[in-house]
């Protein structure tokens, strides 16, 4: 029975009190009590708003590698599910990970879509997935999920400014099977639109790259922020 898998969802957040009100009311049918933010020292008041509407809400270092370790530490629960603020979570996702645990998959993630359903945008999200599918390589927006035991097995998060997320999935993909649900999660398209598509995917694809060939992670951390 679902009842006997726990599962929480830890967000984290910072500075993201524009987006924080309609996650939250996308997010109402998840019992408070299996759903955690961790705020990295937000300074816009995020931390109130989210305390506001009942849901618990905790501080820690910031830097969302400590933060998602953070919420994995104070909690108990079978699953640990990773969650991006812009990226949508529902009662079938949560459901699709309770199903991967009991089939014995250590971790996963989900196919995304990006929420400007232009034709572009849509020829972005399928080379996303399938770049993911052929390689078993997560990223945050794409929901990354794995059962404690392995989570814990590993160290949790790398504390490294940038690349956590594919720190980890590559790690987590040598430990045993990868779930690559074929259920779609929204994600937002803002840094598409706001950088420009091509830049995007080229930084992207040359942060990978570097990452890939032992650059130093705190270059690749002032790059990415130099270009955004």
């Amino acid at each position: 029975m679902d009842g006997e898998i726990s599962a929480v969802v830890i967000v984290p957040v910072y500075n993201e009190a524009k987006v924080i009100p309609k996650a939250l009311t996308a997010l109402s049918w998840l019992p408070k009590n299996q759903l955690i933010f961790v705020d990295g020292g937000s300074t816009d008041g995020s931390p109130l708003l989210i305390t506001e509407r009942g849901y618990p809400c905790v501080q820690s270092e910031a830097g969302r590698a400590l933060q998602m370790n953070y919420g994995a530490k104070i909690t108990s629960s079978d699953i640990l599910v990773f969650l991006h603020i812009d990226t949508s979570f529902t009662s079938s996702n949560f459901l699709n990970i309770k199903k991967a645990y009991k089939q014995g998959y250590l971790s996963g993630r989900f196919d995304i879509r990006l929420s400007n359903d232009t034709l572009t945008y849509r020829i972005i999200s399928f080379f996303i997935n399938m770049r993911s599918r052929l390689t078993k390589i997560s990223t945050g927006d794409q929901i990354i999920f794995v059962r404690r035991d392995t989570f814990d097995s590993i160290g949790g998060y790398k504390d490294i400014p940038l690349m956590e997320d594919v720190e980890l999935s590559s790690q987590l993909r040598r430990l045993g099977p990868v779930a690559l649900l074929n259920d779609t999660v929204e994600t937002s398209s803002r840094r598409w639109e706001e950088n420009g598509v091509f830049r995007t995917v080229i930084l992207m694809w040359k942060l990978r790259l570097l990452f890939w060939l032992g650059t130093d992670v705190n270059k690749l951390a002032k790059m990415y922020r130099g270009k955004h």
